[in-house]
């Protein structure tokens, strides 16, 4: 016999962990090879993780609603020595560093979820790479990263520990050693338990909603962009009458050709697409002082979900497209978000993202970065008003589809001249559509 390690997939170079969604199989059960295991979810899409191996469900090391780092060992199939062994499209062997010690596998009942820990002084402590990664962008130090109360599966410390301590870093909060210098004693209640006591006061008449899962990953990735990003936004006005006007005359027979309707998503991406070209440092990324200079333009589109969610599935390769290749990815990634259809590739790998804030209504908006993107454009509501137009005869005053951009950008790479000027070309771009040309 032999013990087959179902590890948990890696799915895309931000991701670094997932969140266990429901068991399909416990141990005892029997799996073939691509049986589904588990379900998990990121920030980014849910998906269900396969058996690489046909045998019986040993050991199943995490529970659900557990956050697990990719690349550590979940669970483990006993199969036979000689049983084909399917390898594993979407995960790749854990480094050393990434997998917990040894004595997590063993099996063990249920404990109860303990108040925010530290580890005794002579015990080994993991850290998952997403915490690690932090913890350097923000100078915690090692010593400092031995102190935080880790409040996940063996007093290990969450993300959410180290945002909190950085969040209140600094301040007079009671150290941790005062727990290990009592150590007969009650424990003190954790900052943590502290916060949720003072919370459960409210005044007046509220109803207390709890966060689904997919608005607290949310959550938790824009406090780290913020965290990880030095945000500015710059602003610009366009005028898109003539873009609008022919989408208005073509839509019709577009439709009747293609079989899809024409949005302005499209339009928008193609200019983005073009201006990219010109300024390729907007589409990159950063690796602690080494600038990652993408060769592909993958335009991620922030797509609005029924529960009121967002998702931003990827349009790969988007300079490859014309405009009939264009609307037919936007419109099948917009549908296949709304109808919890996306795969994992769908939304890794963005190198750009546009959000249309206009669609709800918005004039403008600054959007937070898409990590590890440098930069996210918003368009807003096309409106009509009266501006003044240049013409040969002198000045005038018309009625024009006007429209606000914004580009929020990471100041450590996208200065103010490279941001303003990148925008002012996406600006005019749009103003200069051709209303004769064809699809």
């Amino acid at each position: 016999m032999a013990i087959v390690e179902l590890v948990m997939p890696k799915m895309g170079e931000s991701i670094m962990e997932a969140t266990i969604l429901r068991w399909h199989k416990k141990p005892g059960d029997a799996v073939k090879v691509d049986d589904t295991v588990l379900e998990i979810a990121t920030d980014k899409v849910d998906r269900e993780v396969p058996s690489i191996a046909d045998g019986v469900i040993t050991e199943i090391l995490f529970n659900e609603n557990d956050v697990v780092p990719v690349g550590t060992v979940i669970a483990r199939v006993e199969t036979a020595a000689d049983a084909p062994v399917a390898p594993s499209p979407a995960a790749a062997p854990a480094p050393e560093a990434a997998r917990p010690a040894e004595p997590q596998y063993q099996t063990a009942p249920p404990r109860p979820q303990a108040a925010a820990t530290v580890p005794s002084s002579g015990e080994a402590r993991f850290y998952s790479p997403l915490v690690l990664t932090i913890a350097q962008q923000e100078g915690v130090s090692f010593a400092e990263l031995e102190k935080i109360p880790g409040s996940g599966n063996e007093g290990r410390v969450t993300k959410k520990d180290i945002l909190d301590y950085i969040a209140n870093r600094g301040a007079n909060v009671q150290e941790p050693e005062v727990i290990r210098e009592a150590p007969q004693a009650a424990p003190a209640p954790s900052r943590e338990i502290t916060t949720v006591a003072a919370s459960n006061s409210y005044g007046g008449n509220v109803e207390i909603i709890e966060m689904d899962r997919m608005r607290k990953l949310i959550a938790d990735h824009m406090v780290r962009s913020k965290h990880t990003s030095p945000h500015v936004t710059s602003f610009a006005e366009c005028d898109v009458t003539n873009m609008v006007r022919w989408r208005d005359n073509v839509k019709k027979d577009f439709e009747k050709r293609e079989g899809e309707k024409i949005t302005f998503m499209p339009l928008f991406v193609e200019a983005v697409v073009k201006c990219i070209k010109k300024f390729p440092l907007v589409n990159c990324s950063l690796d602690g002082d080494k600038i990652i200079l993408k060769k592909d333009i993958n335009i991620g589109m922030a797509t609005a979900l029924p529960s009121g969610n967002l998702i931003v599935p990827v349009i790969r390769n988007a300079d490859m497209l014309n405009l009939v290749g264009l609307t037919k990815q936007v419109n099948s990634l917009a549908n296949a978000a709304r109808q919890n259809r996306l795969k994992p590739e769908n939304t890794q790998d963005g190198t750009f993202t546009i959000t249309n804030v206009g669609t709800f209504g918005s004039l403008t908006g600054t959007p937070i970065i898409n990590q590890p993107q440098v930069a996210i454009l918003a368009v807003g509501a096309i409106k009509k008003r009266p501006v003044v137009v240049e013409t040969e005869q002198g000045d005038s005053i018309a009625i024009r589809h006007m429209m606000y951009l914004s580009l929020s950008y990471d100041h450590r790479i996208v200065d103010g001249s490279l941001g303003s000027t990148f925008l002012s070309a996406v600006a005019t771009e749009l103003e200069n559509f051709d209303p004769s040309r064809g699809f």
